[in-house]
């Protein structure tokens, strides 16, 4: 009885190690598994720049280079275009909170709205005395009022509901890139030449400039995590940036790579870090928690992913090298 017991209780000890050692395993293979990336090809020429996801599984994004607004059904691969009007280059696509695709169309000069049933198209044009502005990428705030960037040196603010557009003149001058909007409705923007991201005051207009440690690092894009941390790209330096809006605190990160260039970044539903490094035409994955990169090459060379964007389970991208969108598989 005793040799009974005592074989019972090493049998029990041994099946919790061989536990322990299983959970290990499928914790570390789930944090190592590669994700699934496939490429969509669309219309040849017509330099797809950002995107946005779409209804049933759909992503719209912008044809720079043919002056539309393209939707694409990865179950169908087919596409569909919807002309801006002329003269139109689009430059950043996101769907507000009416559901319909918003674009920052730096030919136009204006905000454009496309209404996703009838694909009836509204410009918002910017006052006639703003100059080119070159405009780049939007962000709603929680109030409906959708925000804007523009490399010449400014930003702004659009009232869909009025109407009512005011542009304003960012710190600096040239540089305004990447904006996004955190979990509590404040509002960041990241400038390139400046080297600085701000936050912008939604009562009165003004930009607070926040300084990276990295002097010219070349801030690119901005995305939040679900605490309103802010990550942004450093294409001057190569490196993750990250601001801790609670302690003040800066944290960066050099690429892996001989000659990084981050350019488009986005922060998933589970807090993971996707970036688009140009130097190594590759898709990064950053683990905060670990602060660890995972490379995952792209399948076509010289892509250029210029923006990510994404929905639970998927990563979006424009490749604009290509004439692709990819489709990053997170959850496999």
């Amino acid at each position: 009885m005793i040799l009974y017991s005592f074989m019972f209780r090493q049998l029990i000890s041994l099946s919790s190690i061989l536990v322990f050692i299983i959970l290990q395993q499928t914790l570390f293979a789930q944090d190592n598994a590669i994700p699934r990336i496939r490429e969509f090809q669309v219309p040849l020429g017509t330099h797809p720049h950002d995107v946005a996801p779409a209804r049933n599984g759909s992503v719209w994004y912008t044809a720079q280079q043919s002056g539309e607004l393209g939707l694409l059904n990865p179950l169908t691969n087919k596409t569909y275009h919807i002309a801006l009007g002329e003269g139109s280059a689009p430059h950043g696509v996101i769907v507000g909170p009416d559901g319909a695709p918003w674009i920052t169309d730096g030919g136009l000069n204006a905000i454009v709205r496309v209404d996703p049933n009838t694909k009836n198209v509204t410009l918002f044009p910017l006052p006639e005395d703003t100059g080119n502005a070159n405009l780049n990428t939007a962000t709603f705030d929680h109030n409906g009022v959708l925000w804007f960037t523009g490399q010449s040196g400014i930003y702004g603010r659009l009232d869909p509901r009025s109407g009512a557009i005011e542009v304003l003149k960012a710190p600096g001058g040239q540089g305004p890139y990447g904006i996004s909007t955190t979990p509590d409705g404040e509002v960041y923007f990241a400038s390139l030449a400046g080297s600085y991201i701000a936050r912008i005051n939604l009562e009165t207009g003004n930009a607070t400039v926040l300084e990276p440690p990295t002097k010219d690092q070349g801030a690119r894009r901005v995305w939040p995590d679900s605490s309103g941390s802010v990550w942004f790209t450093e294409w001057n330096a190569g490196k993750l940036g990250m601001y801790n809006r609670v302690t003040n605190e800066w944290k960066e990160w050099k690429l892996p790579g001989q000659n990084p260039q981050p350019y488009a970044i986005f922060v998933d539903d589970k807090d993971i870090v996707w970036l688009s490094d140009f130097g190594s035409n590759v898709i990064l994955r950053f683990d905060p928690s670990l602060e660890k990169f995972q490379s995952f090459p792209l399948p076509s060379p010289d892509a250029k992913v210029r923006q990510l964007l994404g929905r639970a389970g998927e990563v979006l991208g424009a490749e604009s090298g290509t004439d692709k969108i990819m489709i990053i598989q997170t959850n496999n």
